[in-house]
């Protein structure tokens, strides 16, 4: 069975749990407790989720994915790489959706409480920052659909069709 590397399955499984968890700060943030400071370390987790995505990038350009199984019909490759380039996208465009309509407010950008990041020359009026505002506000619930499926996708070839899908990324 040929595997992803290491570097590779350390990345997916990093940037999938950092996902999950931003994506529960993010849908929950209101009601969770004022005092645990949950948008800046939500916005802390969304930049370190798009620096470790161009980090995944750069390392999938250079080092190739293991095959899907032949045996696995075409359109369901087509679908496979499908969700995987809206993942890509998805890990891009959403954290700096995030950074952009953070940018014009008072409140100052900061990488976990340790530094200051730089923000966006943009005003609240900007559409741009219009558009990022509702991009960010609906795509996480398409994402977490898409992530709903990937995950249900490889647990039906791991326990119905007994394939090495999910164990290439184990």
């Amino acid at each position: 069975m040929e595997r992803y590397n290491a570097v590779a399955r350390f990345l997916h499984w990093l940037i999938a749990l950092l996902i999950i968890v931003n994506l529960v700060f993010g849908f929950a943030h209101e009601a969770l407790p004022r005092d645990w400071a949950v948008m800046p370390v939500h916005k802390s987790i969304g930049l370190t989720v798009l620096a470790l995505t161009l980090v995944r990038l750069g390392w999938r350009a250079t080092h190739r994915a293991p095959a899907l199984p032949g045996a696995m019909p075409g359109w369901e490759k087509g679908v496979a790489h499908a969700t995987h380039f809206l993942f890509y996208a998805f890990m891009l465009i959403l954290p700096l959706s995030g950074w952009i309509m953070t940018s014009p407010g008072a409140r100052p950008l900061t990488w976990f409480f340790l530094f200051d990041v730089p923000k966006f020359a943009v005003a609240k009026d900007d559409a741009i920052v219009g558009i990022s505002h509702e991009a960010h506000e609906i795509l996480p619930w398409i994402w977490a659909v898409l992530i709903l499926v990937h995950i249900g996708a490889a647990l039906r070839h791991h326990v119905m069709l007994k394939d090495d899908v999910l164990r290439r990324m184990l």
